[in-house]
């Protein structure tokens, strides 16, 4: 269940400070239900300065709608972020998540008592190779991923720019959007 499965993330996830061996454990459950259900229990591992990854799968609104809204994850950032432990990320693509967990892993085998929250997706979309230069950004939140250019259109000088933002699950939207 997953209260058991947390807390033997939680044991894995303190194992440098109980018995100076650092491993860092990671627990893929449904993102959904992940902060609802076991919420309490996430606040006792930042308590414990546990170190670990909890990826949360099928985020964003998902291809499971005949089971109704409760596996509609539109808000699990929001309940994670106010955990001062935890770290929310919602990649869109494979190398943001591979940067993402690299850094994680430095930091939390680097002695930092943090948990990093990464959502991942169900939907069914090409991965697109790593653009050059964009780790930096993806550690900071944003990034220029596909400008006006690309898409073989010449801007005047004297236009108005629109720059449109989207991460993890909608950010397939914003580029269909940009493409109008």
């Amino acid at each position: 269940n997953e209260a058991g499965s947390l807390a033997s993330w939680l044991a894995v996830a303190t194992s440098y400070a109980t018995h100076g061996q650092p491993t860092i454990p990671f627990y893929l459950y449904y993102s959904m239900f992940g902060f609802q259900r076991v919420g309490d229990q996430i606040w006792q591992a930042g308590d414990m300065c546990a170190r670990g990854f909890l990826l949360g799968c099928t985020a964003g609104r998902t291809t499971l709608h005949g089971e109704g809204l409760q596996h509609d994850d539109g808000h699990s950032h929001l309940i994670a972020s106010t955990n001062p432990a935890v770290v929310p990320w919602e990649p869109a693509y494979a190398y943001e998540a591979a940067v993402i967990t690299r850094d994680g892993l430095r930091r939390m085998l680097g002695g930092e008592d943090v948990i990093f929250y990464i959502t991942l997706q169900n939907q069914s979309y090409l991965m697109p190779p790593m653009p050059a230069g964009v780790e930096e950004g993806i550690l900071s939140g944003i990034y220029p991923l596909r400008s006006a250019e690309h898409l073989g259109v010449t801007l005047k000088p004297d236009a108005p720019v629109i720059q449109l933002l989207g991460s993890g699950s909608i950010l397939n939207e914003v580029l269909a959007a940009q493409e109008k």
